[in-house]
């Protein structure tokens, strides 16, 4: 079994996926009943500041950094994007998770980042 963490539409899903045995076998993938809220982004124009804030926004799943919404010192709202990912051709906003100051961007556009990386901090 692998599992995954996959955003539609700003909503996060986990899935785990069993693998098939044979040539054949069938895979079959289950997400929660509920998505839970995904942490939110915003464009960055400023300098990055490597772990400035003390409130992480990391990446949900493995991509390309496409767009910075947020700019350090910009105030965003909980659910505003901060940074979208490229993933399989699908654009994924990572959003912020609550109110607050973006405090640094810790990437620039075209970076590759994996599941987990940091992406901003924000107070």
């Amino acid at each position: 079994m692998k599992n995954y963490t996959i955003t539609v539409n700003g909503n996060v899903y986990d899935v785990t996926v069993e693998e098939g045995t044979s040539a054949g076998a069938p895979v079959a993938a289950k997400a929660p009943a509920a998505p839970k809220a995904a942490p939110k982004a915003a464009p960055a124009a400023a300098p990055k500041a490597s772990g400035a804030g003390s409130v992480k926004i990391e990446a949900g799943a493995a991509g390309k950094v496409f767009k910075v919404e947020a700019n350090v010192g910009q105030a965003v709202k909980a659910g505003d994007p901060v940074v979208v990912l490229e993933a399989m051709k699908m654009e994924i906003p990572v959003v912020a998770p609550q109110d607050g100051t973006v405090a640094s961007i810790d990437v620039a556009v075209g970076d590759a980042v994996e599941a987990g990386a940091l992406l901003a901090t924000m107070n």
